[in-house]
């Protein structure tokens, strides 16, 4: 690395020490974009400007629990760069929430939105509250709460969020039904992952994971495989989790093991994905349930401080679609042990960079984040351009244009990789081709 270079990472890690989850984001791009940066980049301050935020903004959600108690929860809106386009990305209700996990997904999230090609900046947002074991009733004051704060800074041309962790279709409702009360407009396109009756787009619940799995197939193509075969486990049992099971079977792929946080259900026979469907998005229960219909599948339990034991099962295609830094240096050397042949990132940053860096060394095909689960934002963006027609394209139409975009996100990133003497270090070649365009963005902009 450069002096300059040396020189920003060491003020990220000054200014922001007690952020671990973003510095971490930081260090992984900056370092991987080397190649790229210029004399005129550092004239311009354009690293400083890129690891710093637009502008972030935080604020107090007070709503009243079925009890009549009063609640208070912190809710967080993060625009990082504007620079291609109205800030996009979604919001995450989590009791893990901060402002660290905020700017680390919003900054991922410019890179990620850089590399679809469309017209859309980076943002992020969410709340510390936890949605689990809430009624309706007190979802939809929380929602409506948090939008009496939100709805300040959004609009179609300027952020745009949409769902993430914790924030479904129920909670898109409520939040859309609340802007529109308070602004006393219909702008459609003003949040996406609504429903279809309300300006949603067809294939958006399935397009992180379809997208995954369509990156997936660029990616073994250009190393001469197929899923065709392929044994799969996969880390989540959400939305991302399921939609990408669904098309791996379709590529003929077997999912074996599916997680949630408390464990993994192992069925060799192959996952029964309408169970999984029905006990995580019908009746919202945790994975072990599955062993009510399917006693012969195997359980297991994790145990806190060990890794994940959907990891452990021997794949060829492993993919992780739950949470950041699910896969460090330990289970990155299970998988190399097991004979892994790829690990596709269904999550955010859900893989630290010693267990990247072990994987590629050992010849494992590693789908990074950005480029490979950019397939809910492309989508969001479909949406956003149906909104603005005032029309609606069909499954079809939408799942083409996904898949089209997915391809071309591989593409990118595999030119990237031989123009720079990569080899299969794909998740460098994403970093330098998100960069470039966000890059010239900002240098033709000016300083602002």
């Amino acid at each position: 690395m450069n002096n300059y270079i040396e020189k920003v990472l060491e003020e990220v890690c000054s200014k922001n020490a007690n952020e671990p989850e973003f510095v971490q984001a930081v260090k992984e791009v900056i370092k991987s974009i080397a190649p790229v940066i210029t004399k005129d980049h550092e004239k311009m301050a354009l690293l400083e400007r890129m690891v710093e935020p637009e502008r972030i903004i935080t604020f107090r959600v007070p709503w009243i629990d079925d009890k009549g108690n009063v609640q208070v929860n912190r809710g967080y809106r993060v625009q990082f760069n504007g620079a291609i386009g109205p800030f996009k990305g979604g919001l995450r209700f989590h009791p893990s929430v901060n402002q660290s996990i905020m700017k680390f997904l919003a900054f991922e999230q410019t890179f990620k939105n850089s590399l679809t090609g469309l017209p859309i900046g980076g943002g992020k947002g969410g709340s510390d509250f936890d949605p689990k074991g809430k009624s309706d009733n007190e979802i939809m004051h929380f929602c409506q709460s948090f939008m009496n704060e939100l709805q300040r800074h959004i609009g179609h041309d300027l952020d745009v969020p949409a769902g993430d962790i914790g924030v479904g279709a129920r909670e898109v409702g409520y939040l859309f039904g609340q802007y529109r009360r308070i602004k006393n407009v219909y702008e459609a396109g003003v949040l996406t992952g609504k429903g279809l009756d309300y300006g949603g787009s067809l294939a958006r619940k399935e397009a992180t994971g379809f997208g995954l799995i369509y990156f997936m197939r660029e990616m073994l193509k250009a190393n001469n495989m197929t899923l065709e075969g392929k044994t799969v486990t996969i880390s989540g049992s959400g939305n991302v989790a399921i939609y990408a099971a669904q098309k791996a079977f379709e590529q003929g792929a077997k999912v074996v093991a599916m997680s949630d946080s408390n464990g993994c259900i192992y069925d060799e026979n192959g996952i029964d994905l309408n169970e999984i469907k029905r006990i995580k998005e019908v009746e919202r229960l945790r994975i072990k349930e599955y062993q009510a219909k399917y006693p012969s599948a195997k359980y297991l339990e994790n145990i806190k401080g060990e890794t994940p034991k959907v990891y452990t099962i021997k794949a060829d295609v492993v993919l992780p679609c739950a949470t950041q830094n699910d896969i460090n240096i330990e289970t990155a050397k299970i998988l190399v042990q097991n004979g892994t042949i790829a690990v596709g990132e269904g999550a955010n940053m859900p893989t630290t960079i010693e267990a990247i860096d072990y994987l590629i060394e050992n010849n494992v095909l590693l789908a990074p984040a950005k480029a490979a689960n950019a397939g809910g934002v492309a989508t969001s963006a479909l949406e956003m351009s149906q909104n603005s027609m005032r029309y609606s394209w069909s499954f079809e139409e939408v799942d083409s244009k996904l898949n089209q975009i997915m391809t071309n996100i591989f593409a990118a990133c595999y030119n990237t990789s031989q123009e720079f003497n990569l080899g299969i270090n794909y998740v460098a070649a994403a970093n330098i081709a998100g960069f470039k365009k966000v890059a010239n963005a900002m240098m033709a902009q000016g300083v602002i």
